[in-house]
């Protein structure tokens, strides 16, 4: 009987240039994310603040429905007068920040880190996909979640405002709160980004990351609080990564910080953390590695 082989066949079809080619690797990762263990109940848990915030909104435009409440507090509602400060409350609150740190843990530890464990680099790069793309589609996986828990409670409590009050005033008395809102999204967002792919980039181990991402945000809080209890210096206060987060988040919705010193030092403390996490994220993601 004949033998035949059958050779190289060359292909006939053509390229198809997508104008988002990050999509899918964003689209891969937010569906990763929620096959984690834990992460379903993280994820629903660090809406809790948002639905607190929103229910003071409603019951500050309802108080005669709810005299019960200011029981002990000598009739005091300064708490639930929704002005920049309780924009502030809720963007710069701990529990909020420790959430989303805990999330970047939970869906960002292995972005980078999986793709360097089984040396999938390789098999992106050699397909069209640059390394910009590579690196935004890592990143939009990440501000998925993180503009979930700002910018849209943020938009939503402003609406929720004009809905339960019947006005605009909320707009007309502080006109920079919209702004305030969108700004300080974008700033967590591309903070703890950057942060995240950073650690993830460092190491091939999601556990390991998963340690350092937290450790490193809960250390330098812990080294704040050691050098401001011992030398009672609020500059100690930039050493922080929440703590500059809270500060920048004051001077955005024009209230008074914390920390008696300059906001523009936590942003410029923020914007070089994450300039420096970028620089290396780039020299960490090629599509071969040198081994030296």
């Amino acid at each position: 009987m004949p033998i035949s082989e059958q050779g190289y066949t060359h292909w006939t079809g053509s390229f198809v240039e997508r104008r988002l080619p990050w999509w899918p690797i964003t689209r891969l990762g937010i569906r990763m994310a929620f096959k984690r263990k834990f992460f379903k109940f993280a994820f629903a848990i660090s809406f809790l603040p948002a639905f607190i915030f929103a229910a003071g909104i409603y019951i500050s435009e309802r108080l005669e429905d709810f005299q019960f409440m200011l029981r002990g507090r000598r009739g005091s509602t300064s708490f639930l007068e929704v002005n920049p400060a309780y924009f502030k409350s809720y963007f710069g609150g701990d529990f909020l920040l420790f959430m989303m740190v805990m999330i970047m843990v939970l869906a960002g530890a292995g972005l980078i880190a999986d793709d360097l464990k089984s040396n999938s680099l390789q098999l992106y790069f050699s397909r069209p996909i640059r390394k910009r793309d590579y690196i935004l589609g890592k990143m939009s996986t990440l501000a998925f979640f993180l503009l979930l828990y700002t910018l849209v409670p943020g938009v939503l409590f402003i609406l929720l405002k004009f809905l339960f009050a019947g006005s605009f005033k909320l707009v007309a008395n502080y006109p920079w709160i919209p702004l305030a809102v969108l700004l300080d999204s974008l700033l967590l967002t591309l903070f703890f980004s950057f942060y995240t792919l950073l650690l993830s980039s460092l190491s091939r181990n999601r556990r390991y990351t998963a340690i350092l991402l937290f450790l490193v945000y809960l250390f330098s809080d812990i080294f704040f609080g050691i050098f401001y209890g011992i030398f009672r210096k609020p500059g100690f206060c930039l050493l922080s990564i929440k703590a500059n987060l809270q500060q920048v988040a004051a001077a955005l919705f024009r209230v008074k910080p914390p920390f008696d010193v300059p906001w523009i030092y936590s942003l410029l403390i923020l914007a070089a953390i994450g300039l420096a996490c970028g620089a290396v994220l780039v020299r960490k993601t090629r599509g071969v590695e040198v081994i030296t």
